[in-house]
């Protein structure tokens, strides 16, 4: 009796560490159309990692997570993601650059997706 324990005490284990050591993937970022939400304001870069996005925007050296509004729409098995921003920048906190901004995927809402489409144009940065 003692070998069949001490057994499935080591399968357990082998089995709840190769859980807990593979790593999640991020969902791949897949472009919108860019005709269709051409008055979106262009993302100078994101990049997915596996707890959220990062997006990269440009500053005038005081944007805040807070000044940014994001739109998700599940209309298809791929959600589509927006960001805007909710004020316009006006400080004169440093010269013209770029700021990054992360959001959680469970922030964000899409939480185990496999991909996203972010309709923001690419500009360059």
């Amino acid at each position: 009796m003692g070998v069949f324990f001490n057994r499935r005490v080591l399968l357990a284990g082998l089995l709840l560490s190769g859980c807990a050591s593979v790593p999640t993937r991020p969902p791949r970022l897949l472009p919108g159309d860019p005709e269709m939400f051409g008055e979106l304001e262009p993302l100078l870069g994101a990049r997915a990692e596996a707890d959220g996005l990062v997006i990269r925007l440009s500053s005038q050296g005081c944007l805040r997570k807070e000044d940014l509004r994001f739109f998700v729409d599940r209309k298809d098995a791929i959600p589509d993601l927006a960001f805007a921003r909710r004020r316009v920048e006006t400080c004169k906190a440093g010269a013209p650059g770029q700021a990054e901004v992360k959001f959680g995927w469970g922030e964000l809402g899409i939480t185990g997706a496999t991909a996203v489409r972010l309709l923001n144009p690419m500009g360059k940065g």
